[in-house]
């Protein structure tokens, strides 16, 4: 197969701007990984008019898809888990062009998952998951069960890999296989909910009070991101500034949720600031020395 698409990567290994090439092939019926296609072409170049294009080709009764995509696009992708395929990809595929060793450096670079790039999806992952975990309690309490059960099964997922994030890795799109590898408390917890015989308002009172003891003994490493930021200045922040500052921008639609978790659990204390209006406060926020 690698030889039939040799013409069309050649070309493309011939232009200056082309920093790698990998070649993804399909190794079962069903591989969402390729999505579904036969083989993958991921080509990596410095610039182009397009941050990201997609051709298809089809050859002696194979489908193929090429991905050009710049450095840029694909750096957003890795750091805010933006196109988790690509990821594997890279992680998994075969190079067939390397300039100047750019693929193995960054193939390095992603095993590797530096500590500052970790912090950031984990306050990305953390955001999401105290949103969602939030909107559980109050589906439950209305006794909307099936929504509550659909949407615990979303807080779950983003607690896996939020927990494969901490052990160093890229959650994959296979999450649960890696979860039940790396961590088996949150696999056990996925486990129960989908595999129990209770009720489901019972199923769901039980994985509240499991995922409240779970979430919060990992809230202030998840955190650690927006925690470190705060730390800066010694006065509050309100959320107006914290939502203006360029490195929250990734988890900025979860901000809201995160500052009332963290204040809910003791990490943070919200102040209250005086405004013209009497009686009236703006609440600021500060790590809870």
């Amino acid at each position: 197969m690698e030889d039939l698409l040799r013409p069309i990567f050649q070309e493309r290994a011939g232009n200056a701007s082309t920093l790698g090439i990998v070649i993804i092939e399909k190794t079962k019926p069903n591989s969402p990984i390729t999505d579904n296609f036969d083989v993958i072409l991921l080509i990596i170049v410095d610039e182009s008019e397009s941050e990201w294009q997609e051709k298809h080709y089809e050859f002696d009764g194979k489908i193929a898809a090429m991905h050009t995509v710049t450095e840029k696009l694909l750096m957003e992708w890795i750091d805010t888990s933006g196109y988790r395929k690509a990821v594997e990809w890279i992680i998994d595929g075969k190079v067939i062009f390397d300039r100047n060793e750019y693929l193995s450096q960054l193939k390095d670079q992603l095993r590797n998952f530096p500590h500052e790039k970790r912090d950031l999806r984990k306050a990305m992952e953390f955001g999401k998951l105290v949103k969602s975990y939030s909107e559980v309690k109050d589906l439950y309490a209305s006794e909307q069960y099936k929504d509550a059960y659909s949407r615990m099964v979303h807080s779950l997922h983003y607690l896996a890999r939020l927990a494969v994030i901490e052990k160093g890795y890229h959650p994959e799109v296979t999450l649960w296989n890696q979860v039940r590898q790396i961590d088996p408390e949150v696999y056990k917890l996925y486990d129960e909910l989908i595999q129990s015989d209770e009720a489901i308002s019972k199923r769901l009172q039980l994985m509240i009070i499991a995922s409240d003891f779970v979430i919060s003994t990992r809230a202030e490493v998840s955190a650690k991101h927006l925690l470190c930021i705060m730390e800066t200045k010694e006065d509050g922040w309100s959320h107006g500034e914290l939502k203006q500052n360029g490195k929250v921008s990734p988890y900025q639609l979860d901000l809201t949720a995160m500052l009332s978790y963290l204040t809910e659990k003791g990490i943070l204390i919200a102040e209250r600031i005086q405004t013209k209006g009497a009686g009236v406060y703006q609440r600021e926020y500060r790590i809870n020395d």
